[in-house]
């Protein structure tokens, strides 16, 4: 797979590479070709090795590779004035896709504005707001869920009755997994306290861990990477971590004892089977990124990590999150910034 990155720089000067990635090759203007594959662009953001575009670019690449879309796409956008305008443009005058997929947040106002002027592409972004008519659809993870259920463990495991966590930026999409963990956490050992910081920065791996390290100075030995860069730290001290987004074990085989995952499989194959039988609409598609339809689970317990989990710790957790799939346990939405919570 051949992929290339672009500064804000390379995009002024030098024009936007879309990065093909795999699938079968569409017509030239890289509508849906012959056979009827529809044909997808992705604008990220941010850079694909953030958890939170990867995921995306997970699935999408799944899909091209399985040869049920063409897919390209673009990543490390920014937040420059101008620039995911000018991305958003150039692929819809030069691609002309069935749609195009990515990341709006920090880039709402152009997202938007730009959705508006091609209304024959159905544009599926990631968004703090509503849908728009008659083409922007939205999308988030939900994935409050599991992570409720991940605070379960980290309850039940910490020694200390601190738990680290170090977040992005304190947004309601970012707050809510950080408060359900909490919430879980002390669902079960009510002695917990959390300290919370923000990094400011969506993908910044040495600010996190730099983070991290400071809490488990503080007495933090449980950690929560609901950013990049945290597992690291909390494997260096010989303490136990949380991913996040996606299943993050391999990070540190005997650190990570579970993830909050989001899936975005069942998101893509409702959109591409909309645009497929002509019945697109702007949609909010919050369900299909819950536990529910499957667009959030909780990773494999990792019971070999150092000092192992107890089997009622495990079961514990397994039951919690059976209930969430069988509606009978409700985790709360709570998208206030977390008490006590700093912002570096």
């Amino acid at each position: 797979m051949k992929k290339l990155r672009n500064s804000f720089a390379a995009l002024a000067l030098a024009g936007i590479v879309l990065a093909a990635c795999g699938g079968n090759s569409g017509s030239s203007d890289g509508s849906s070709d012959s056979d009827g594959v529809l044909s997808v662009v992705a604008a990220y953001s941010s850079v694909i090795e953030e958890p939170w575009d990867g995921v995306i670019h997970e699935a999408l690449q799944e899909m091209a590779d399985a040869g049920e879309i063409t897919y390209k796409y673009i990543d490390g956008i920014g937040y420059a004035s101008g620039a995911f305008e000018r991305a958003a443009r150039q692929i819809a005058e030069e691609d002309k896709p069935d749609i195009i997929m990515g990341d709006s947040f920090g880039n709402e106002e152009a997202a938007r504005k730009v959705a508006l002027d091609y209304p024959n592409i159905a544009w599926v972004m990631g968004s703090g707001g509503g849908p728009a008519e008659p083409n922007f659809s939205v999308f988030d993870n939900w994935i409050h869920e599991p992570a409720y259920v991940s605070g379960i463990l980290a309850g039940s495991l910490t020694k200390s009755n601190i738990i680290g966590i170090v977040g992005g930026i304190p947004v309601p999409e970012v707050n809510r997994i950080v408060n359900a963990f909490i919430a879980g956490a002390q669902s079960v050992n009510p002695k917990v306290t959390a300290k919370v910081a923000f990094i400011n920065s969506w993908f910044d791996p040495a600010a996190a861990k730099e983070a991290a390290l400071s809490q488990i100075s503080a007495g933090a030995d449980i950690m929560f990477a609901e950013r990049a860069g945290v597992i690291e730290a909390a494997a260096e001290k010989g303490l136990l971590s949380f991913g996040n987004q996606m299943d993050q074990k391999s990070i540190a085989p005997q650190s990570v004892v579970t993830s909050n995952v989001w899936n975005m499989r069942p998101t893509v194959k409702y959109i591409l089977n909309q645009v497929k039988a002509g019945s697109y609409t702007s949609q909010d598609l919050k369900d299909f990124s819950m536990v529910a339809k499957g667009g959030a689970l909780l990773a494999e317990i990792n019971t070999g990590v150092t000092g192992g989990i107890p089997a009622d710790v495990v079961a514990k957790a397994e039951a919690a999150m059976a209930a969430i799939k069988a509606g009978t346990l409700r985790v709360d939405i709570n998208e206030a910034v977390p008490a006590g919570s700093v912002t570096k």
